[in-house]
């Protein structure tokens, strides 16, 4: 069996910056993918467009108080309650302001667990981490050979230009600054490695910090070695509750009003709560579901997602119960309810809706399966007490099936001695990344993280592989 070798995989890391500080076990192969799963990763970009375009409508609708259904009444101004709570009045306004209608995430990833009945979709993140690394590992494991890896060589590098690009169409090679938060500063060296890469590729695009910007006139611009250059298009990595933090932040709206900037991804925080899976699943909304997605969209969403409720404490009528799961063998009235849950009810995941610095990764996450009473206790509390401000999602947890992949086993201390690869088991997270470039998500790499079986939560970990993909056709014997 070949694939890369221990040494080679280790000199590529170590010859540049881009994961100083990081590390992670190391595969002598890419992620098999079956055409199956290939045809499913390109099924699923569709549908997650899909589903901002239909929650845009949604929540916009909902804001005006206005008809959700064609032909029978339906208004939710609760959903837009839920979405903006929380958050400052002048965002408020930005997100439902008409020039940003149809301006949607230009990077889109779903966090796909690989189950016994196939694919699961835990969060959609329009914010994403990853992108370098996974443009990265496709060079390295596609060695310069296209159709060796998920979307191609170089297609996460020029997909994600594509689409930045075309925020500006009228702008001939437009300037784009990658701006890179203090708070998300672990991402930078990506940042700047991808920048460095557009660049040799003659695209002008660099990797600053919020501070590096400056106003002129409605415009906003940076010091290249002595001249200022003006902006055409802002990629914010970071994320709108680190907004308070960028002084700058204020010459980002005013450039923007003056339609001097394009921003990406939108700062419209109802994109970025974890609670609209929950709105898809909210039992009063299916029929705008039904209307808004085309049918195999609305289909393969209902598959992915697992079931999700929006932990809002607002008291019920002594003899309503509520939209969620049972506890103790009983319908719940009350989310306190959930502390009596037993250990096998207990198959749930609380976390943080979003718009707080627990949002992001794995901070908020916590898996009552997988923790003690007590523990579970003060996360259905913590829910119910930022719930005013913040709220919470409770999802049912979707078990990772355990599958084996060739795994790095390091050289011993003697000398001479190689690393091995050998076959171990664990459980997989896939992330593909999907560009919208023209109106369609484009599926341009995938990045898979391998952990030990005993990880209950996936998440890039010492003790993981990070791994790019490759569509694996078996050849018949």
């Amino acid at each position: 069996m070949s694939g890369l070798s221990y040494d080679q995989i280790h000199a590529a890391l170590h010859e540049q910056p881009l994961f100083e500080d990081k590390t992670w076990q190391l595969s002598p192969d890419a992620w098999p993918l079956t055409p199956e799963q290939h045809a499913q990763l390109e099924a699923i970009g569709a549908a997650c467009l899909e589903f901002h375009q239909a929650l845009e409508t949604l929540y916009m609708r909902s804001a005006a108080g206005k008809n959700l259904l064609r032909n029978k009444p339906l208004v939710a101004p609760w959903v837009a309650d839920y979405l903006d709570r929380g958050k400052p009045e002048h965002l408020i306004a930005h997100a439902r302001d008409p020039k940003n209608r149809g301006a949607f995430p230009t990077v889109l990833r779903p966090d796909l667990l690989l189950t016994d009945e196939g694919f699961v979709l835990t969060e959609l993140d329009s914010v994403p981490g990853g992108i370098g690394l996974t443009a990265f590992l496709n060079r390295l494991y596609g060695g310069g050979t296209d159709a060796a890896v998920l979307g191609g060589g170089d297609a996460m590098i020029k997909n994600f230009h594509a689409a930045l690009a075309a925020l500006r169409p009228g702008v001939r090679n437009p300037l784009i600054a990658l701006v890179v938060s203090d708070e998300a500063a672990t991402y930078r060296p990506e940042m700047l490695w991808l920048a460095h890469q557009l660049q040799l590729l003659g695209q002008r695009v660099f990797c600053l910090r919020p501070e590096d910007i400056f106003p002129l006139e409605n415009a906003l611009f940076f010091d290249a070695g002595g001249n200022p250059e003006k902006v055409d298009v802002v990629y914010r990595f970071f994320e709108l509750f680190d907004l308070e933090n960028i002084r700058t932040q204020k010459f980002f709206f005013e450039a923007w009003e003056a339609d001097e900037v394009a921003i990406a991804p939108p700062m419209r925080p109802f994109q970025e709560e974890k609670l609209t899976l929950a709105l898809f699943h909210h039992h009063l909304l299916q029929d705008y579901w039904a209307e808004a997605l085309s049918g195999r969209a609305l289909k393969l969403l209902r598959t992915l997602i697992p079931p999700s409720w929006i932990m809002d404490p607002a008291p019920l009528p002594p003899g309503a119960v509520l939209d969620g799961p049972r506890a103790g063998g009983r319908a719940m009235n009350d989310w306190r309810d959930l502390t009596g849950a037993s250990q096998k009810e207990r198959d749930l995941i609380i976390k943080i809706s979003g718009y707080h610095e627990t949002a992001w990764g794995a901070r908020s996450v916590v898996l009552g399966s997988d923790c003690s009473r007590e523990e579970w206790q003060a996360g259905v509390e913590n829910a119910i007490a930022l719930a005013p401000t913040n709220l919470h999602v409770l999802q049912a947890y979707k078990k990772p099936r355990r599958i084996e992949h060739r795994v790095f086993v390091p050289a011993s201390d003697a000398a001479g001695v190689p690393a091995e690869a050998v076959v171990k088991a664990g459980r997989l997270r896939l992330c593909p990344y999907y560009f919208v470039v023209e109106g369609k998500a484009r599926l341009s790499g995938a990045l898979a993280t391998f952990c030990p079986p005993d990880k209950k939560i996936i998440h890039g970990m010492q003790d993981a592989a990070l791994l790019p993909c490759r569509v694996h056709v078996p050849q018949p014997t």
